[in-house]
């Protein structure tokens, strides 16, 4: 029997921190070897890295939790604020997971025309929605959220990925050393898709610092009407304040079709389900990959794949031979 002495004793021991948090499994994604797709291209190597395995499902797990940390530290997100921002889903899904776990508010907008599966997971989490019209894109949704937060700034903490510095820095500060350090700093090339543009200025910032000569090339649709969800036309678009035009070394436009292809080819011969844009960024690298192996250059192809395809498999291109 444990005496009264024993039992103050135990009550008085630290609490034991068994297991990790939520925001602890941000990050420190593995890196995958393509094997099947890259077949014949000798001397290359194209790494990309796991997104989804971040508990939100994406990449933007990593900006939402900089951006909503930074805000906390600066008193900018409080109780009885709101925090407000426009998506197009994934930081949307991201912020609504760290406002479940962190007891936050949180209200999004979105084109009405995202996938099925964002919807319903942004209702699991219990996040408040307004739809915009789908023909007014991502921009719309930008647009929309300005008013509210300029109409009420008393109500709403308008975290504005766009705008927001605590985006890029995400991948300044874990993307960008994770990948140096999985590759044994034998980077080459870095290639990253253009959103909100903070997974490409963030970690080219960091890989440039670590060696000048890695070659840092961005990817966007090639086109203003195109079917890339989350992926900005910059010339048509609303440029994030965060875009750095100066830091690409390269740019490369892909067509829908080619990254709905490659979607199912991943699929079929790599046995990843990965999201429109995860594909998109293989088409962009094996580009590069063969340049580079015509050219009987060696290299080491770093790209990101910013999530899995459960948020797309309601897409028709998947029942399309």
């Amino acid at each position: 029997m444990t005496t009264g002495t024993a039992q103050n004793e135990a009550q008085m021991e630290p609490q034991l921190k068994l297991g990790v948090t939520l925001t602890e499994r941000i990050g420190n994604t593995p890196l995958i070897r393509l094997e099947r797709v890259t077949k014949g291209l000798d001397g290359i190597a194209v790494l990309a890295k796991a997104e989804w395995n971040n508990p939100g499902g994406s990449v933007k797990d990593r900006a939402a939790w900089s951006m909503v940390r930074d805000a906390i530290e600066r008193g900018l997100l409080r109780p009885g604020k709101i925090l407000l921002d426009a998506t197009s889903g994934n930081t949307g899904i991201a912020y609504a997971m760290l406002g479940a776990a962190m007891d936050f508010p949180v209200k999004l907008v979105m084109p009405r025309n995202v996938s099925p599966e964002r919807k319903r997971i942004l209702q699991a989490y219990g996040a408040s929605v307004e739809w915009t019209e789908p023909d007014q894109g991502s921009d719309g949704a930008i647009r929309r959220a300005q008013e509210m937060a300029a109409s009420d700034p008393e109500k709403y903490f308008y975290c504005d990925q766009y705008s927001n510095n605590a985006n890029w820095k995400a991948h300044y500060e874990t993307t960008g050393l994770e990948i140096w350090r999985q590759t044994e700093g034998r980077v080459t090339h870095f290639i990253a898709g253009m959103g909100t543009s903070g997974t490409f200025t963030g970690t080219t910032r960091r890989l440039k610092e670590l060696n000048p000569g890695v070659v840092a090339i961005s990817f966007q649709p090639d086109g203003p009407f195109h079917g890339l969800e989350g992926m900005k036309h910059m010339p048509s678009a609303i440029v994030p304040a965060i875009y750095d035009p100066k830091l690409a070394d390269r740019n490369i436009e892909i067509e829908t079709e080619a990254a709905y292809v490659m979607a199912k080819r991943l699929a079929r011969e790599e046995g990843l389900l990965v999201g429109i844009s995860a594909a998109a960024a293989i088409v962009a690298s094996l580009r590069v990959a063969q340049e580079e192996a015509a050219a009987g250059r060696r290299a080491v192809i770093v790209t990101v794949l910013p999530d899995s395809a459960e948020k797309y498999l309601s897409e028709r291109f998947w029942e399309e031979e």
